[in-house]
């Protein structure tokens, strides 16, 4: 018994430290795999899971009260709902017995866990922390890490432990972010709940005038953040271009694009001369954005999500890794970018309903250590 509430103690103590919002307690994540597999039951591996995504994703509640307005008690339901796919394949793929078939069952679980359907709630994932313990070795290290996460769950951790304490005091201590290119551009606004006033004129005036204020120097692209251009129509389109005529700045912004169906939520870029779509967002943020729900009855609305398409993009010559707001909590959307060999990451997010939580400084970390894994540029633009 005292066993198992040390286990569940320290996972929810590894959840909570090392998704804190800074990049470099994410190799504590790495310490879930010998949590897990040393329980000494299943009930106690259900319960050592739970502890660790609760406590990593313990802003969702207070994100969903700001989100909806609504009391305390939605955000907690739909908190636990998140925790039940993380819970339920760890569960499920737990084995008392030592061996082979135990580092195989959880290669199985975080497989699982990267990529749709269950990836799409794979958030608090431990191979997030490559980026810091094998910097700038991209696919590499990556496999690399996955190989460490897989002795932990041998009696073998020990060796696997010190190794990673090792590397990441040495990466701790050469630690360094990932700069945008030269004349890259990222702009964090404070315009608050944007969603609420996403095609007003006097919103879209100032949005534009942060833009050319950024533009300083030498600069030839400005980011802007998720729905920084609210809700994309003709009349919108004419606005922005017109205000940068005789300017050869691009800007990338945020919008919605919406037809009977539902909506797109893109990321655009605009000059003087036209406006295109760069990218479509792969995953939106489940229950409050993408609603598949709605077409299996027949109902139009919510976000579409792209799940596979477009993981790269183009800026003139720069091949670009787009990412949107809830992708940078994922696995999958990294990685397939990653495949396609981009200069530079571009993410953007709109965080107005993360106040009082973590969330945002979550999804910049996660950013920063895929973007240290491979070495690239990374350029983020977030609305708080």
């Amino acid at each position: 018994m005292l066993r198992s509430v040390s286990l569940v103690i320290g996972a929810s103590l590894v959840g909570a430290i090392a998704w804190s919002g800074n990049p470099l307690t994410l190799p504590l994540a790495l310490l879930f795999p010998a949590l897990w597999a040393f329980a000494p039951s299943r009930t106690c591996a259900a319960a050592v899971s739970m502890a660790y995504f609760l406590a990593a994703s313990r802003g969702l509640p207070q994100g969903v009260a700001n989100f909806y307005g609504t009391q305390f008690g939605l955000g907690l339901a739909l908190w636990l709902a998140a925790s039940l796919t993380f819970v339920a394949v760890h569960t499920a793929l737990w084995t008392k017995r030592p061996g082979c078939g135990r580092p195989h069952r959880y290669a199985l679980a975080a497989i699982l866990m990267s990529v749709p359907p269950f990836g799409i709630v794979g958030w608090a994932h431990p191979i997030t922390a490559a980026g810091m313990v094998f910097p700038g070795s991209g696919w590499g290290g990556l496999a690399a890490t996955a190989i460490l996460m897989l002795v932990m769950t041998t009696r073998r951790w020990p060796v696997a432990a010190m190794i990673i304490a090792g590397l990441a005091v040495w990466s701790d201590v050469n630690w360094t972010k990932s700069d945008a290119p030269n004349g890259w551009i990222g702009l964090d606004t404070h315009l608050g709940n944007t969603a609420a006033d996403t095609a007003g004129y006097a919103r879209q005036v100032e949005t534009i005038r942060l833009a050319k204020a950024a533009a300083t120097g030498n600069a030839s692209v400005v980011v802007l953040p998720e729905s920084a251009a609210g809700l994309w129509t003709s009349t919108v389109e004419n606005l922005w271009k017109e205000a940068f005529a005789g300017n050869e700045l691009t800007v990338i912004a945020g919008a919605a694009i919406v037809d009977p169906a539902g909506y797109d939520n893109v990321m655009l870029t605009i000059t003087a001369s036209r406006a295109d779509i760069l990218y479509r967002e792969r995953m939106p943020v489940p229950v409050s954005m993408w609603q598949p729900w709605r077409r299996w009855m027949g109902k139009a609305g919510g976000a579409r999500a792209h799940v596979f398409a477009n993981p790269i993009a183009s800026i003139g010559r720069r091949r670009v890794a787009p990412l949107i707001c809830y992708e940078q909590l994922l696995v999958w959307p990294f990685l397939q970018s990653m495949l396609h060999a981009p200069d530079v990451i571009v993410a953007t997010g709109n965080g107005w309903w993360t106040s009082g939580t973590s969330i945002a400084e979550i999804q910049r970390a996660n950013t920063q250590a895929f973007a240290r894994l491979f070495d690239l540029p990374l350029v983020m633009a977030f609305n708080r």
